[in-house]
């Protein structure tokens, strides 16, 4: 690296060449969807990874880092899955903005890692065009090279590379396949200075006939790389028979259906099967270092808050992490094995009646993970009527924040039995009856708003679908990581800071005797405010509270009981809540609650990301209004009904 001080005297380094020295090359990983593209960008960065948002927009933009060998390391930048440029969508507009270095807090790229699934070579080609006309260095990453030989194809790469003019690497991101060729690509790679135009390469060896730069006309590109494909000896590979005797029965207008509803038994029966010795451990472990770290405390405010406030909160949340990554086991191998591309498809049919395209499954599909990635995620629909009708009904699909609540009311008081022999239990069968309710509400709401405020005609639906894979390990593994990362940062932040702030207000106004009856503090007071509200519903102060704090984030109601709860039975050194929500709810309320949050919008973040994705107030505040009707009428009759 140049040395600063041995700058000529009388001139000073300019601001773009002092950036230059200081930061590290920039890698941008693009391809279209179902490509590999993520698990390729998981097996380069591993763990050394972080994510945020690009300025101004609510895309997330993932920022690794690639350990090349002992003294090179170069940072590689994820963009979104798009199969062009053409600006329709943001993801899009993001991925053209970052490659031409007009991103607010990313320089320009020093080259591209451009990876396309060749069993697909003549579709993906359409992406190697756009990005080529920037005139960026360019490794064009093959990737399911495997499949290409298993199943009968063939493609010269080398002819592929002269007659693209770039680097070509074949590869299998599953395994790890060609990724130190891809290193060894990365380890030559210079940063460019900002403000210069970007080197010119030499395209000496494209053949006549095949003419640079790229027509723009859409027929002329395909004529193109048709003749690019015939030159460069492309065979497409045979249709795997294990994907065409797999797709015979998983897209039957009949098995399909019955498969699909399998599946999601399978999931939800799992999750309170197979969750429970590891939730058992978990809250040993968080009951156990709570005894032991209370017996090292002297009596007095300060124990009281850390045990009765923060480990009682946050503890109560955290027990239920297994239950979640459960849910994200399974939703990570239905993805990489191919499964949810036909899940697409068989959702299509249904949702093309109620006035969405097939489009809209995939972020409504996310929305199991999280509200606010897959009101994001909704760029992809391309109608905005159709986009703004995914987005409204979103929230309607049950997220993992949601699972915490379900878990702990169904175990206090759905008791354990059998409904059909080993396959379904009754507090399985209760959970899947609440993220079938949420979809009955959905679709109900999407058919409403397609014939009054969004009327328009469904779109056509085209998808690609992928060969069936096995899903690797590694990238699950990671994926898991990430989400208990981003779980527990949630409990650690808006759960802890909640948890201190319902302590505080538990322990005031004072008393000679000291702090007040918990009905009495400054947090009873406030619940008492809200009770005549929710006492139609069966609720109590206590459930008034969680309600409002919940706000935050809907799993913080667990936190909020097991603050109030823990300071209220002090002397109980158990974070269980079952046994006190059994003595204070009774049956009716707890599945007016359960119905309550199956309904309402108990997330302001979603509101927040809704109003940036809709550039106003209009819909958010519709959207929370009707939510919120919806779920105080649905917990009114339920309790009645019960």
């Amino acid at each position: 690296m140049r040395d600063l001080s041995a700058t000529t005297e009388g001139t000073t380094p300019t601001r773009s060449q002092a950036e230059n020295e200081v930061r590290l090359p920039l890698i941008a990983l693009i391809g279209p969807p179902n490509s590999g593209k993520t698990t390729l960008f998981n097996r380069l960065t591993g763990l050394r990874q972080k994510v945020a948002n690009y300025p101004g927009v609510t895309v997330e933009k993932y920022v690794g880092q690639v350990q090349c060998n002992r003294e090179r390391t170069v940072e590689l930048v994820d963009l979104p899955g798009v199969h062009g440029f053409s600006a329709r969508t943001l993801d899009e507009r993001v991925t053209r903005d970052v490659l031409e270095g007009h991103a607010e807090d990313l320089p320009a790229p020093d080259a591209v890692v451009l990876i396309v699934d060749c069993t697909r070579l003549e579709s993906q080609l359409m992406l190697v065009e756009p990005v080529l006309k920037l005139e960026i260095p360019t490794l064009l990453v093959l990737n399911m090279w495997d499949e290409l030989e298993e199943r009968g194809g063939n493609l010269n790469e080398m002819e592929l590379a002269d007659l693209l003019g770039v680097e070509v690497v074949k590869t299998n991101a599953r395994v790890g396949l060609g990724v130190e060729r891809i290193k060894e690509f990365l380890l030559g790679v210079e940063i460019r200075e900002r403000g210069l135009p970007p080197p010119v390469r030499v395209l000496s060896n494209v053949p006549r006939g095949v003419p640079l730069p790229m027509i723009d006309a859409f027929t002329a590109r395909r004529r193109r790389l048709d003749k690019v494909v015939d030159r460069a000896s492309f065979v497409s590979p045979a249709p795997a028979r294990l994907t065409a005797a797999l797709d015979a029965v998983f897209l039957h207008r009949i098995w399909g259906p019955l498969v699909f509803l399998t599946v999601v038994i399978v999931v939800f029966q799992s999750i309170f099967t197979w969750a429970v010795p590891l939730m058992d451990g978990v809250e040993l472990l968080i009951t156990s270092s709570g005894e032991w770290l209370a017996s090292k405390l002297a009596d007095g405010w300060f124990r009281s808050l850390l045990i009765d406030g923060v480990w009682a909160g946050v503890g109560s949340v955290v027990v239920f992490l297994p239950q979640i990554l459960i849910l994200f086991l399974f939703l990570g191998i239905l993805e990489d094995s191919g499964y949810m591309a036909r899940a697409a498809v068989i959702a299509d049919r249904i949702m093309y009646r109620v006035g969405l395209q097939g489009r809209a499954f995939l972020p409504l599909l996310s929305g199991y993970a999280c509200a606010i990635p897959a009101i994001l995620a909704a760029r992809t629909v391309e109608d905005e009527r159709d986009r703004l009708a995914t987005i409204f009904i979103t929230p309607f699909m049950t997220c993992s924040a949601r699972l915490p609540i379900y878990a702990l009311l169904i175990a206090a008081f759905i008791p354990e039995g059998r409904l059909l022999g080993p396959f379904l239990g009754y507090r399985a069968a209760v959970l899947l009856g609440l993220y079938g309710l949420g979809i009955v509400a959905a679709v109900v709401t999407a058919f409403l708003l397609k014939r009054t405020l969004l009327r328009a005609q469904p779109g056509s639906f085209v998808m690609d679908l992928p060969s069936y894979r096995l899903p690797s390990v590694r990238s699950i593994g990671l994926r898991l990581l990430d989400r208990s990362k981003i779980f527990l940062r949630r409990a650690g932040r808006i759960i802890f800071a909640v948890a201190i702030v319902l302590w505080v207000l538990t322990q005031f106004p004072r008393t000679d005797a000291g702090p007040p009856l918990i009905e009495d503090s400054a947090l009873g007071r406030i619940g008492q405010v809200i009770e005549p509200a929710i006492e139609p519903l069966g609720f109590d102060w206590r459930i008034g509270v969680g309600l409002v704090t919940s706000l935050a984030a809907r799993e913080v109601i667990v936190g909020t009981l097991g603050t109030i709860y823990g300071v209220e039975d002090a002397t109980d050194d158990s974070i269980t809540l079952q046994e006190t929500l059994r003595r204070d709810l009774t049956l009716p309320a707890a599945i007016g609650l359960l119905v309550f949050f199956a309904f309402a919008l108990q997330c302001m973040s979603t509101v927040a990301v809704m109003r940036r994705e809709t550039g106003g107030w209009k819909w958010p505040i519709l959207q929370f209004s009707y939510m919120l009707f919806l779920a105080y009428s649905g917990a009114f009759i339920a309790v009645r009904l019960f």
